[in-house]
Order: structure tokens, then C-alpha cells, then sequence
């Protein structure tokens, strides 16, 4: 793991590129690998539990998305920059906004206190965690930033899938994810451990700079997670454990088809940045078609599916296959369009998704029957009508002046290297 923050070379910059797919490979399939567990090993009221906690902690983590893009950009600008206060202040509010919604969480969820709790305490660790995601690809230490990502996957997902093997209950399952979350802290800190002095920036200026892009970067990541996991949100509420527990498993398939693409949206976010609008045509179709080829196998083998997600229990859901793949075909599509709207400097590029959201909670709580299939045809509508509004409002080349102009000008190389985003589960 040799690096320095001079970045790879050319001759390393594809082994580095390679590593950190891998990395991001493990996560997801850590990630999928967890509720396809969970399917076969609790029971169905404990399933919907603990596929609601994961959609919230994702959802209360995605602070940490934004924490890792300010703390990216700012590293590649000022290396060695201090990252520690701004890390803690966002992890703070993170936690605390979680401990604020915990009534909520048990009287509309009808979780625990226990439970409330573990997803607080959770979204902690993943929000700490993400500080040193954002140096290491800041610093362009990318093979590092690999074992960094593995380290990650392993403390939020490893951990609970350990317990579900050995056969713990939904509660146990948690607090073992808990636990390992927080265990990895520290070898996290020794991978990203600097290689040099850090530069003395002034902390309090450089503090308020970074604090503006968390702001941003996570209201934007925010509202992409959330709009994708509102439906099993409202499922837990509005339908029988039986049901959504079903919905649960279905919506393995929307994440599976969501996140499949990412790495295309990944690998071009640098080129997006400087505006060109080819490359953003062509991740857009591919994405469209990698979605078009996921739907069309769900539809073909759609009772195969619910059976290697849920098991035989599920299989007779199979009908249902290819409307969870096209809702997450599309949403693939939507934040396609969103890091294209980022890199392009718009100023509301999470507006249309906060819309949707109201949308699909208007259509959910008060037009459709509260069934698994009325749920399922609400996300549908709601994700085709997001990415047609998405993909239309694109900012043409000329529209990146209209960007936040805070910051210094931007070079090609002090753009920030992607990294990729969490995936839910």
C-alpha cells in the first residue's frame, strides 16, 4: 500500500482504478448479501425490521456522502488540510438528528427503543467513517482508498451477516453491526494515516468552507436515497408484516438494478465536471441499457429471482420481478442525471427529487390502495416521471457558469477523484 499524495502515475493509474472497483464489488455484494440472509434466517416480521433499519441508516448516512465529497474536494485543494473538525461537527448532527426522529421511528415504524438506538449509534460510525473516505480520495492515495472502502463494508455489513449465519435474533444481528462498525474505526485511521506534514490552511477558514460543501454534497445525496427508499418506508407502515416483508425482498431487486451502473457514473464523473456533454450522453445510455437488459431477465426469470433473493417463500412473487428492476432501472437513471447536475455546477440539483418524494408520499398515503402492488405502481410512476423531468432539466455546457462561484476556478487537476457512492440496501 506504498502511496504517495501525489497521486498515481499513469502507469498505476489503472491498477489503482481496478482496486477500488473490486473494493466497490465487495461492498455492494456485502451490501445485497445482508437482506438475501436475512430472508432465510429471521422471521417475516423481523426481516421487514431489519430491511427498515438499513433503509434508515442509509438514509441518515448519506451525511457521510457529503462529508467524503467536501472533504475530496477540499484535500485536492488544499493537500493536507485539516479534516477533523468539520468530521466531527456533521457526525454530531447526524447522530442527533436520528435521536430527535426516535419517537417517530417507534410509533410510525413500530420499532423498539432498542432498535432506535442501534440506528442511531450505527449512524455514527458510518458518518465518522466517511472522513477518512474523503482524504485518502482527496489525496489520491487510491489503493488505499480500496483497503479503505473494504474496511468499511466489512465493519456495516460483515458483522450482521456473521450474526444472521450463527443465528441471532433481529436485535443481536444489529448490535453485532453496531459493534464491528465502531471496531473498524481505528484500522481505518491507520490506512489513511498521512505521509507528510499537514499543511497549515487556518482551520477555522478552511472549517467553513467545508461545512458549505457538506451542506450541499449531502442535501443532494440525501434526497437521491430518499426518494429510492420511500416506498419501503411506507411499506413498513402502511402494509401487513407479511407484505412488507414481501416488499422487502422486492426491493433487493430495485437496489440490485439501481446500483449495477454506478461504476459507469463513477468513472465519468471527472470528465462531466469539465463539461463534456458526449460522455454524459453516453453514460446515459448505457445506464438506460444496462436497466433495459436487467428488466428484460427479471420479466424472463422473475420467480428465479424472488427465490435467490428471498428464498422458495418468495418465488410465487416472481410476477412482480420486472416492475422492482424497471423502478430501479430508472432511478439509475435519475442519479445518472444528478451527479451530471453536480459536476455541472446547478444550483437545486436535488429539487426535483424533494418533489418526487412529496409525490410518491401524496400517491402512497392517499390515492393508492395500501397493497404490496399499490405501493409497487406508485415507486414506478414516481421513478419513470423523476428521470424524464431529471433528463430533460440537464444543464448544457454553458450552464456550469451559472455554478457556485465560491470556490476557486477549477483545473483539471484539482478535480476531486470519484469514489463510490454507499449503496443502500
Amino acid at each position: 500500500m506504498t502511496e504517495t499524495t501525489a497521486g498515481p502515475g499513469a502507469g498505476r493509474m489503472g491498477a489503482a482504478g481496478a482496486a477500488v472497483a473490486v473494493a466497490a464489488m465487495v461492498t455492494n455484494g456485502l451490501a445485497y448479501l445482508l437482506p438475501m440472509l436475512g430472508a432465510r434466517r429471521l422471521a417475516v416480521e423481523e426481516l421487514s425490521v431489519l430491511a427498515t433499519v438499513l433503509a434508515l441508516v442509509a438514509i441518515a448516512g448519506v451525511a457521510g456522502v457529503g462529508l467524503q465529497m467536501a472533504i475530496a474536494v477540499h484535500r485536492a485543494r488544499h493537500p493536507g488540510a485539516s479534516t477533523s473538525r468539520v468530521s466531527l461537527v456533521t457526525t454530531a448532527v447526524a447522530g442527533g438528528a436520528v435521536v430527535v426522529a426516535t419517537p417517530l421511528m417507534i410509533t410510525a415504524l413500530r420499532l423498539s427503543w432498542t432498535v432506535a438506538v442501534l440506528v442511531a449509534a450505527t449512524t455514527v460510525a458510518v458518518v465518522l467513517a466517511a472522513r477518512w473516505l474523503g482524504e485518502l480520495q482527496g489525496d489520491q492515495r487510491f489503493l488505499r482508498l480500496a483497503w479503505a472502502m473494504g474496511l468499511v463494508a466489512v465493519g456495516r455489513y460483515g458483522g450482521m451477516i456473521v450474526a444472521l449465519v450463527l443465528g441471532a435474533d433481529v436485535v443481536d444481528t444489529l448490535v453485532a453491526g453496531m459493534v464491528t462498525s465502531y471496531l473498524v474505526l481505528p484500522v481505518l485511521a491507520w490506512v489513511a494515516r498521512p505521509v507528510r506534514q499537514a499543511t497549515s490552511d487556518g482551520d477555522s477558514a478552511v472549517g467553513a468552507l467545508r461545512i458549505r460543501q457538506v451542506t450541499s454534497a449531502g442535501t443532494a445525496a440525501l434526497a437521491m436515497l430518499a426518494v429510492s427508499y420511500a416506498d419501503l418506508i411506507f411499506a413498513r407502515q402502511l402494509l401487513s408484516p407479511a407484505d412488507s416483508g414481501a416488499y422487502a425482498v422486492g426491493t433487493v431487486l430495485t437496489k440490485g438494478a439501481l446500483w449495477a451502473p454506478q461504476v459507469i457514473v463513477v468513472l465519468a464523473l471527472p470528465r462531466l465536471a469539465v463539461g463534456d456533454n458526449r460522455v454524459r450522453t453516453v453514460v446515459l445510455a448505457i445506464v438506460a441499457g444496462c436497466g433495459a437488459v436487467l428488466v428484460a431477465a427479471s420479466a424472463l426469470a422473475g420467480g428465479f429471482a424472488f427465490r435467490l433473493v428471498g428464498g422458495e417463500d418468495y418465488a410465487s412473487l416472481g410476477e412482480y420481478a420486472p416492475f422492482f428492476a424497471a423502478t430501479g432501472a430508472l432511478y439509475a437513471l435519475v442519479f445518472a442525471a444528478v451527479n451530471a447536475k453536480i459536476a455541472a455546477g446547478a444550483r437545486w440539483p436535488s429539487a426535483p427529487l424533494w418533489v418526487a418524494a412529496g409525490v410518491l408520499a401524496f400517491l402512497t398515503m392517499a390515492v393508492a390502495p395500501r397493497t404490496l402492488e399499490g405501493i409497487m405502481w406508485c415507486a414506478l410512476a414516481t421513478a419513470a416521471a423523476t428521470a424524464l423531468v431529471m433528463i430533460l432539466s440537464l444543464p448544457s455546457a454553458t450552464d456550469r457558469a451559472s455554478g457556485d462561484r465560491s470556490s476557486p476556478p477549477d483545473r483539471a487537476d484539482d478535480l476531486p477523484r470519484p469514489a463510490p457512492a454507499v449503496p443502500p440496501v
